[in-house]
């Protein structure tokens, strides 16, 4: 369980209370270190930062081992500065250094390189295991994730159905599955039991009241549904052909050929096959064929 503290020591103090019956206690601060946040926000000078941070650490670490820093806005900050930061904070004691796009402003190829330079140039980044926590703003939260752990990150701060601060966060399942489905480009795994997907997705959203988009990758309702009469016929052939993950993976039953007016034959066919339906020959199916594809036409 972790609880998160600002760089201040009653957040500290606070977050070391809540965590009193936890078996694995973990205390993650935080402070910005972007330029526009020292400004206009905080209305410190760089060393007053780095001089926080490391006092927050120390603090957090009377209470725990386990202590994770991020410096907010990295996605902003400057290079040499952050990797300062970051070297006085693993010197401190932070176990786990956490970089976050606080507003989803980096691109992945600028994320990912961001990441590999920090892990190159503070000199005591083996000591640290790094963390991404990057917001979706421009719709690449998941896309900046995966390209920092193509460079060497190995924790993804991530939410189930990318639930988050305005646009959201990277989202969980859509993390998992890209590294699972791809295994033959990245060189890691996670411990999450993908089964579990699609129940933590429908249970988060039911207590929280936002639903999920039809069209989200993953969990949403017509991420394993196929209409077009090509794609169906391709599926009832060999599931490979349109699909690159199998929907039992992530605690479906099965996928859905959804009948609608993109539809073809061979669909329908096998739609009426499960209905056992049986049209007694070829001029039977043609006429219940047609009569399907007008009120498809007419109704979703």
């Amino acid at each position: 369980i972790c609880a998160l503290a600002r760089a201040l020591n009653k957040d500290i103090e606070k977050a070391a209370e809540s965590l009193i019956d936890a078996k694995s206690p973990r205390i993650h601060t935080f402070i910005a270190t972007s330029p526009i946040h020292m400004q206009k926000k905080l209305k410190m000078e760089p060393d007053e930062v780095i001089k926080t941070a490391v006092n927050a650490i120390s603090l957090a670490k009377s209470f725990t081992d386990d202590v994770e820093f991020s410096p907010e806005d990295a996605g902003r900050s400057d290079l040499n500065f952050l990797c300062e930061v970051i070297e006085e904070a693993i010197g401190a004691g932070a176990k786990t250094i956490n970089i976050p796009d606080t507003v989803g402003y980096n691109l992945p190829h600028q994320f990912g390189n961001l990441i590999n330079q920090i892990i190159k140039n503070v000199s005591n980044s083996n000591q640290a295991i790094f963390s991404v926590h990057c917001h979706n703003d421009l719709g690449l939260a998941v896309g900046n994730s995966l390209a920092a752990v193509l460079n060497g990150a190995r924790q993804v701060e991530c939410t189930i159905n990318g639930l988050g601060e305005r646009a959201g966060n990277a989202a969980l399942e859509e993390i998992v599955m890209t590294v699972r489905t791809r295994q033959d480009i990245f060189a890691c795994d996670t411990r999450i039991n993908s089964k579990m997907i699609m129940k933590s997705s429908r249970l988060v959203s039911g207590i929280t009241g936002f639903p999920v988009q039809p069209n989200k990758a993953v969990v949403g309702k017509n991420a394993f549904a196929h209409e077009s009469g090509i794609h169906q016929d391709g599926i009832i052939k060999s599931r490979e052909t349109y699909e690159i993950m199998k929907a039992e993976d992530i605690g479906l039953v099965s996928n859905s050929l959804v009948l609608g007016k993109h539809s073809g034959r061979n669909a329908f066919k096998q739609k009426l096959t499960d209905l056992n339906i049986m049209p007694k020959n070829n001029v039977e199916f043609d006429d219940l064929f047609y009569r399907f594809k007008d009120l498809a036409d007419k109704k979703h």
